[in-house]
C-alpha cells in the first residue's frame, strides 16, 4: 500500500471525513472503534462556510453570521435538505440580510471574544432590528449565551478573566465555569421529539429559563424562551437533525417540511466514503498495522 497523503495541515483538507470513513470501514470488519463525531466533521473548518446552499427563488431566508471562533456550525446542515428555505452564511464585512425570517447564532469556542466581534461587524444592530420586527432568533450553544444580559468568565477559561453584557433578548445570565457538560440527550421542543448532544462550559440561569425551550427525557430542562415567543436558546447540538422539530421551527416561517431525517443522510454518506475507501486503500494493511506490537525500541508515549 503507498501513502495517504493531504495537500495541507489546515481546515478543509479533508483529515475528518477520511477518518470518519476509516472508522466505518473497521467498524464494518468487526473492530471496535473508539467514539467518533462524524456528525461533527467540519467543527474545525471556517473556510467552506460562504459557500452556502443557493436561495431558490420563493424561499424563506434564514440568516446566520460566521464569527471568528465559530464552532458546531454543522448544527446547520440539515436545513440545507429543506427546499423551502436558504440558508445564508454571512460572511464578515456584510451585514445581515434584513429579510430574513430566522437569525441563528451558532456555537463558540470563545464566547465573550465572539460577542465583541458581532458587534465590532455591527451585526448586533441587525439582530436587535430584526427582533424588533418580529422575527425570530435561535442561539445554539454558545449564540445561547449570547442572546442573555451578561456572560461572565471569572476563571479566564476562554482568555483574560473577563465579563460582557449580552444582546439582552433574554432575561438569563451566564457564568463560565471549569466542569464541561457532554452528554447524549433526548427531550420535545416545540412540541416535537429530538434527540441530540450538550457539550458546553458554564451555567445560564435567570427568569426566562422558566420558559424552557426544551424538555428533557431525564426530567430537565434546556434552554430559555422570551416573553414574546420569538427568541430561543438552546444547548443542545444536534437539534436540528430531527425532521418532526424542523418543521416545528419552520412552520413559523409558513415553511413546510420534507420530513427527510438528516441522521439518514450521514448514514448513507459515511458508507459510500468507507466504500470509497475499501477500493482504494488496503485496509487489511491498515488493520495489520495498527494491530501489531509496537518495536522494543520504540518508547511508549509518556515514558520517560
Amino acid at each position: 500500500m503507498g501513502a495517504i497523503m493531504f495537500q495541507g495541515k489546515g481546515s478543509d483538507v479533508g483529515k475528518s471525513i477520511l477518518v470518519a470513513g476509516l472508522c466505518r470501514a473497521l467498524v464494518k470488519r468487526g473492530l471496535r472503534v473508539l467514539p467518533f463525531k462524524p456528525q461533527n466533521m467540519s467543527n474545525n473548518a471556517t473556510v467552506v462556510l460562504e459557500r452556502g446552499k443557493r436561495r431558490a427563488r420563493g424561499s424563506r431566508l434564514i440568516a446566520c453570521p460566521i464569527l471568528p471562533r465559530i464552532s458546531n456550525f454543522d448544527d446547520l446542515d440539515p436545513l440545507k435538505l429543506e427546499h423551502g428555505v436558504g440558508l445564508h452564511m454571512v460572511p464578515p464585512g456584510q451585514p445581515i440580510p434584513a429579510e430574513a425570517l430566522l437569525i441563528i447564532l451558532p456555537g463558540s469556542k470563545a464566547t465573550i471574544a465572539d460577542l465583541a466581534a458581532l458587534r465590532a461587524e455591527g451585526w448586533d444592530i441587525d439582530i436587535l432590528a430584526h427582533y424588533r420586527r418580529g422575527g425570530l432568533i435561535l442561539g445554539l450553544c454558545g449564540g445561547h449565551q449570547m442572546l442573555g444580559k451578561s456572560i461572565a468568565d471569572p476563571a479566564g477559561l476562554e482568555g483574560p478573566a473577563s465579563a460582557a453584557s449580552g444582546l439582552g433578548l433574554l432575561d438569563v445570565e451566564t457564568t463560565l465555569h471549569a466542569h464541561k457538560a457532554l452528554r447524549p440527550i433526548s427531550g420535545l421542543a416545540m412540541g416535537a421529539p429530538f434527540q441530540g448532544y450538550e457539550m458546553h462550559m458554564g451555567q445560564t440561569s435567570g427568569p426566562d429559563t422558566q420558559r424552557p425551550f426544551a424538555l428533557l427525557s431525564n426530567g430537565g430542562c434546556d434552554g430559555a424562551i422570551n416573553a414574546g415567543g420569538t427568541v430561543f436558546g438552546s444547548y443542545v447540538h444536534g437539534l436540528l437533525a430531527d425532521a418532526e422539530l424542523r418543521r416545528a421551527l419552520l412552520s413559523r416561517m409558513d415553511v413546510e417540511v420534507g420530513g427527510v431525517g438528516y441522521g439518514f443522510t450521514v448514514e448513507v454518506a459515511l458508507d459510500e466514503i468507507a466504500a470509497a475507501l475499501k477500493e482504494h486503500l488496503d485496509i487489511d494493511a491498515l488493520v495489520a498495522l495498527a494491530m501489531a506490537e509496537r518495536p522494543a525500541s520504540v518508547p511508549a508515549r509518556g515514558s520517560a
